[in-house]
This record gives C-alpha cells, sequence and structure tokens, in this order.
C-alpha cells in the first residue's frame, strides 16, 4: 500500500513539474509582436479618385467554425469546435458569399485562420483568394502553440487574424499593436489585438486611411478603453493632416446610445459585458455608420434559434467628417455559416 501511495505521489509531482514548465516554455514563447509592423508596401498603388463612391464590406467571418449549429466554451456554452465538414462548408459559404459581391472596393475581415487545430489546419486565406483575387494583408492576432483550456477538450494550436482585401492597391499595410494585456497566465493564451491599417494615395494629394480593427471581448472594459485611446489618436491625427478615415470591423461593442435591448433583452452574460462606446469619444461631426434595423452578431451561449438568442450591433464604421456616408446594410444571414452578419458600407471622399 506504502508503494502506491509513493507511486501515486510520484505521478503527482511529475504532473505539477510538467505543468511548470509548459507554464514557463508558453511565457518565453508567447507572442509578443511590435507595437508597429510594416505588412505591405509598393510604389506600383493606386489612386482614388475623390468624386467616386466606394464600397467597403466588414465581416467577422467567426474562422467558419461557428454556425448556427454551434455554441461556444468562452461564450458559456459548451462547445470547442466543430466537424471538420460543417467547418468546411460554412468555410464555402463564406466565400461564396464574398465572391458574388466582390465588386466591393475594400473587404475588412476578421478571425481568419490559417492553420488552427480548431479549423483543422485549414489555411483558410487560400479559400478566399479563390473567391476575392485582390491584394491582401494580414495581421495576425492570434497566435498560441497550445491553448490548454477547456481541460477535456483544450482548443490546442491557434493561428488567427484580421485580414483587408482591397481592389484598389495600397501605399502600404502596417499591423498597430493595441495596448493592454490580460493578467497572468490568461495573456500567454490570450488574443494580442491589433488593427491593420492600409493607405491610399487620392486624386487631391490626400490619403485614404482604411482601418480594420477587431477589438477585445472578454474582458472587464478596460482593455477596449485602451484599444480605443490609441485608435483615436491614429484617426485623429490623420484626419488633421486632411486625410480621408474610414475605421471598421468587430468593435465587441455598440455604437453610441444605442439601445442594447433593440433585438433582445437579455444581453447581460456572465462572460461577456456589452456596452456602449461612449458618446463623447469623438466629436459629433465623425459619423458611426451601422444599419440599425438588422443585428450583426448573437451570443454562442447556445445554438442559434431566431428571435430566442440575444443579437445586437457589434460591427460597424466610423467615418470622419470629410466622408461622406451613402448607405450602410446588414445582410442578414441567419447567422448559418458566422455568429456574425456582414456589413456593407458606401461612401464618398469629399473634395
Amino acid at each position: 500500500m506504502r508503494t502506491i501511495f509513493r507511486l501515486f505521489g510520484a505521478i503527482i509531482i511529475v504532473a505539477i513539474v510538467m505543468f511548470g514548465l509548459f507554464l514557463v516554455y508558453s511565457t518565453l514563447t508567447c507572442y509578443r509582436p511590435d507595437p508597429e509592423v510594416s505588412v505591405w508596401k509598393s510604389d506600383r498603388h493606386d489612386t482614388i479618385s475623390v468624386d467616386s463612391t466606394l464600397q467597403a464590406l466588414c465581416w467577422n467571418i467567426g474562422y467558419a467554425g461557428l454556425g448556427d449549429n454551434m455554441d461556444f466554451f468562452y461564450d458559456n456554452g459548451n462547445e470547442v469546435r466543430d466537424t471538420k465538414q460543417r467547418t468546411i462548408e460554412n468555410l464555402d459559404s463564406i466565400t461564396a458569399f464574398l465572391g458574388r459581391n466582390k465588386d466591393r472596393n475594400f473587404f475588412l475581415l476578421q478571425e481568419v485562420d490559417f492553420k488552427s487545430h480548431r479549423t483543422y489546419n485549414i489555411y483558410q486565406i487560400d479559400y478566399l483568394v479563390k473567391a476575392m483575387n485582390y491584394q491582401n494583408s494580414t495581421g495576425i492576432n492570434y497566435d498560441v502553440a497550445f491553448v490548454p483550456i477547456p481541460v477535456k477538450n483544450p482548443m490546442g494550436r491557434v493561428l488567427s487574424g484580421v485580414v483587408t482585401f482591397s481592389n484598389p492597391i495600397p501605399k502600404s499595410s502596417t499591423r498597430y499593436q493595441y495596448p493592454g494585456e490580460f493578467p497572468w497566465p490568461s495573456r500567454i493564451f490570450n488574443l494580442r489585438r491589433c488593427m491593420l491599417v492600409n493607405r491610399y494615395p487620392t486624386s487631391n494629394g490626400k490619403e485614404l486611411i482604411l482601418v480594420n480593427t477587431h477589438n477585445s471581448a472578454f474582458d472587464d472594459g478596460s482593455l477596449k478603453q485602451q484599444e480605443m485611446l490609441l485608435l483615436k489618436a491614429l484617426v485623429l491625427d490623420e484626419y488633421q493632416k486632411g486625410n480621408y478615415v474610414v475605421v471598421g470591423g468587430d468593435w465587441n461593442q455598440s455604437p453610441p446610445k444605442f439601445p442594447l435591448t433593440t433585438f433582445a433583452s437579455n444581453y447581460e452574460s456572465p462572460s461577456f459585458k456589452l456596452t456602449n462606446i461612449d458618446s463623447s469619444f469623438i466629436s459629433p461631426d465623425w459619423t458611426w455608420a451601422f444599419d440599425s434595423i438588422q443585428p450583426t452578431n448573437r451570443y454562442l451561449d447556445e445554438p442559434y434559434v431566431a428571435n430566442k438568442n440575444y443579437t445586437g450591433i457589434l460591427d460597424f464604421f466610423l467615418l470622419s467628417p470629410n466622408v461622406k456616408l451613402v448607405s450602410c446594410k446588414t445582410r442578414n444571414l441567419q447567422f448559418r455559416n458566422s455568429d456574425h452578419n456582414p456589413v456593407i458600407v458606401s461612401f464618398k471622399l469629399m473634395n
């Protein structure tokens, strides 16, 4: 009996040591991008005419793994990943939709996987390029060798990020690291949020600054606050230079003053704190562009059932005062292939 206890004790000690070594390794090798990373530069860029109407589509594709049949453990659900067959089906449907909309000028996508266990190591950019053979830039925001949660079915390897496709070729594309981190050790297994900024010369000597953002989700609000301060500083600086600014993406918060109970009342969640962007964030001559009659996101605490799940608006655009809003529409796809719906904005650069 004493031998059995010693053996059991030795196994526990070895397990503790191995887990400690795993934490040390993960800490030493965790993704630490520079504050500013040049992703793309070209002298053979296009020049955008200021008298044209432009269109941009933003969509968090949920790595093609969060269709209407899924819940998710981070959202107080149970599941970690969908089947490979359904993941491919979702990805095919997503790329087909984008292909039907490839006449848009810009595509701002979030949660695109490159090589992740949760999506069966499918290199999703290959599918997207077939649908939209445009210049594309990537800002990696999730690069973890092994995510150990949930313990019974770990998420494993994750490599994912935001991707911007555009028909006009940009002058440059730059990844800006958002400030702030989760406490250790969760920070070493979490996202490093960023914004991807494309620059396009315009016919009047200015530039269009196109920002693809994906802000923090499962924080207490403090990370989003730091991220928004950096974003604000960048867009104001560019506007003061006379440039045009368009920001789009998944903000993980609702537009200023938009009623959180518009589509359902159960917006309070133990895992995700939904708030509005403060109305004082930026001066009122800037335009928040969103479709107030269609939701862009659903909660993942259970599979999707129309009029049951909480739905709201997390995906939208911000336009500088020298950009005229023409229209903004959400395509309600009933969350069939992603937990987000795509949003399309039309705008014109004012000369």
